[in-house]
């Protein structure tokens, strides 16, 4: 068991655009691929967790999530880093699962494939919604203010309120060597 980082991807990782179904429109945040290589010196596991409602609006199809998944990872691995999973949400927010975040769903799915130890974990991310993720599941919570999280950073009761993933690695960074 060990600790890992369970990070949104719009907003967070990448840059956000409304409903992205092409992976053409697959852009990197500054400090996003360098955050989650600081992560990994740090112990963590990396997993992306995303709502992708598109889906279930009609706006696009699995398919074309899996092919911005796919450029993502490219980029990604061209920058030095690989994910350990990318659990997403393709419901309707009506459609009443339990993996469409804040709700546990792909935690729990991550957690029946890899070695999470919870107490240790965190979930970044930019949404008030990323931030109850958290807390639903026992874990600390850091907002990023890039994506839509500087409208949101005086209001989610978030561990932390940083400016980027770069940033929350350098936070958990300093909590690691105060223990």
């Amino acid at each position: 068991m060990h600790p890992f980082a369970f990070l949104d991807r719009d907003g967070t990782v990448i840059v956000e655009k409304n409903y992205l179904g092409d992976p053409a429109g697959v852009e990197l945040l500054p400090g996003a691929a360098a955050g989650m290589r600081r992560l990994r010196e740090l112990g963590y596991g990396l997993v992306l967790v995303t709502n992708q409602a598109g889906v279930g609006r009609g706006f696009f199809t699995e398919a074309a999530v899996a092919a911005v998944h796919r450029r993502l990872t490219e980029l990604l691995a061209v920058a030095g880093v690989v994910l350990d999973g990318i659990y997403y949400c393709p419901h309707h927010p009506a459609a009443g699962c339990t993996c469409r975040k804040p709700l546990p769903g792909l935690i729990r799915q991550a957690q029946a494939d890899l070695p999470v130890d919870l107490a240790r974990s965190v979930v970044i991310g930019d949404k008030p919604s990323d931030i109850e993720l958290g807390r639903a599941v026992g874990m600390r919570a850091i907002l990023v203010e890039t994506g839509y999280g500087a409208d949101h950073a005086a209001s989610t009761g978030a561990d932390a309120v940083v400016p980027d993933l770069l940033a929350a690695a350098a936070f958990l960074a300093r909590e690691v060597a105060r223990e």
